[in-house]
């Protein structure tokens, strides 16, 4: 082919079927082209205006595909993908003190947390996942493993009361957690948010303490919260009051709070968290399969919170599948109000994109296809038969495709995942690897 002598060089174009760029709001683009150069998109147009105007470097025709922003996993513990189908059927706290924490206890190590945010990582990528907000000990060996990984990651500086392998108290944690942010804090794929697990695994000093933190540092506090009634119920018993009242008289709501599963709350709460800029993650699946219970999506988005979705961890759900995640949270909505234009295919793709990006504070950056920001971009084949005939790619996105759809995935324009094949990763290692740690959690 050639190109006109007033074109412009750029590293990639990418032609597609449709285009949803999630900004501007309910927006489907026919026969256009994404295109991107020094890592950023830099134009949005018509396929035959796109071909006149660039000469790219790198071109993919994507004829019966639709493109969208990397989803973005608002809540995960990626290197808890080694204890999947672990302790399945059980209640929460059944399940975190019978079963999980005894095997961290034994087994949880810098290998442990590589080796499984590694195979997270590899999970992610193949279902469209281009940024992860994690949870976890040895928070820097997952922040080193997600760069090798090629992938963006908010990287949780754990916080709780409990010794480990990997912290002895609060003022470890922190530590830690800071010195962490310091030296991997120019990494242009990692960004931080402490992370305290929860309101019964931290005292009001270390809160008081992590807040003081947080304000100073201008980071998310990204926690568990309201998820089941028994940690409401213990609250009540111990401090006298509800866990969102107790944090809110520390000074812990505002727009630096992700609040994880937020699934027992009342009207009053509702508001307190609107009120104050907090976000919810919305984790379905894993609040269904341990029996906490359904969150109050209708409610909140009712009073305007901003709510992204995430999987939680692959012992808990037993997938890091968001587009599972993105056709659960639709239709649990829609039978929890018995409305069937509750939550909208597009509202749904918004919370897995921008959503999430605008409670990890990255939306300026990340979450929506428009020239200036990062090209995290993935695409998802429509041609196979589960998913035609084809007459709305954003409903056939949440209630027909599924993640295996996923074809391609960039990250800072770089691609990862090429028809679905590893252009970073060593698939043949990350399987090794799982198989050795089923084969040692087995034994203990």
């Amino acid at each position: 082919m050639s190109f006109p002598a007033d074109t412009q060089t750029v590293d990639t174009l990418i032609e597609a079927r449709w285009i949803i760029p999630i900004e501007p709001a309910n927006t489907v683009l026919d026969h256009h082209a994404l295109v991107i150069h020094h890592q950023r998109i830099i134009d949005l147009l018509p396929i035959e205006q796109a071909r006149i105007r660039y000469q790219p470097r790198t071109s993919h025709q994507l004829n019966q595909h639709v493109i969208l922003p990397g989803l973005i996993n608002l809540h995960t513990h990626a290197a808890m993908t080694l204890l999947r189908g672990y302790a399945d059927d059980l209640p929460l706290m059944d399940w975190l003190k019978g079963h999980i924490w005894p095997a961290e206890k034994r087994h949880v190590s810098a290998d442990f947390v590589r080796d499984g945010t590694r195979l997270a990582c590899a999970e992610m990528l193949r279902g469209g996942i281009t940024c992860f907000n994690d949870m976890y000990f040895f928070p820097t060996i997952a922040a080193e493993t997600a760069i090798a990984c090629g992938m963006r990651a908010m990287i949780g500086m754990i916080v709780i009361d409990i010794p480990t392998a990997y912290a002895s108290d609060t003022i470890d944690y922190l530590n830690k957690g800071l010195f962490m942010r310091d030296h991997l804090g120019d990494e242009p794929l990692l960004n931080f948010a402490f992370a305290p697990h929860a309101p019964y695994t931290l005292d009001n000093h270390g809160f008081e303490r992590l807040i003081a933190l947080a304000e100073q540092l201008d980071v998310p506090i990204h926690m568990h919260l309201h998820e089941t009634e028994d940690e409401i119920t213990q609250s009540l018993a111990k401090y006298g009051q509800r866990p969102l009242a107790r944090l809110h008289a520390l000074g812990l709501t505002s727009p630096r709070l992700i609040a994880v599963h937020a699934i027992h709350l009342d009207n009053d709460e509702q508001h307190l968290l609107a009120e104050h800029g907090c976000h919810v993650a919305h984790c379905p699946a894993s609040n269904l399969k341990l029996a906490s219970g359904i969150a109050p999506i209708a409610g909140l988005s009712a009073r305007h919170i901003n709510i992204g979705l995430g999987t939680d961890g692959a012992a808990s759900n037993n997938t890091l599948d968001m587009f599972d995640t993105m056709r659960l949270a639709a239709l649990l909505a829609k039978g929890n109000t018995r409305a069937a234009d509750t939550l909208p295919a597009h509202d749904v793709l918004a919370m897995a994109t921008i959503n999430g990006a605008r409670a990890l504070g990255l939306d300026h950056d990340i979450g929506s296809l428009r020239p200036g920001k990062l090209a995290d971009v993935i695409a998802v084949d429509l041609s196979q038969p589960e998913t035609q005939p084809c007459y709305h790619p954003a409903t056939q996105l949440v209630y027909a495709a599924n993640r295996h759809a996923v074809s391609h995935v960039w990250v800072n324009g770089k691609l990862l995942l090429d028809e679905r094949r590893f252009t970073q990763l060593d698939e043949d290692v990350v399987r090794r690897d799982a198989h050795i740690w089923h084969d040692k959690l087995l034994a203990s």
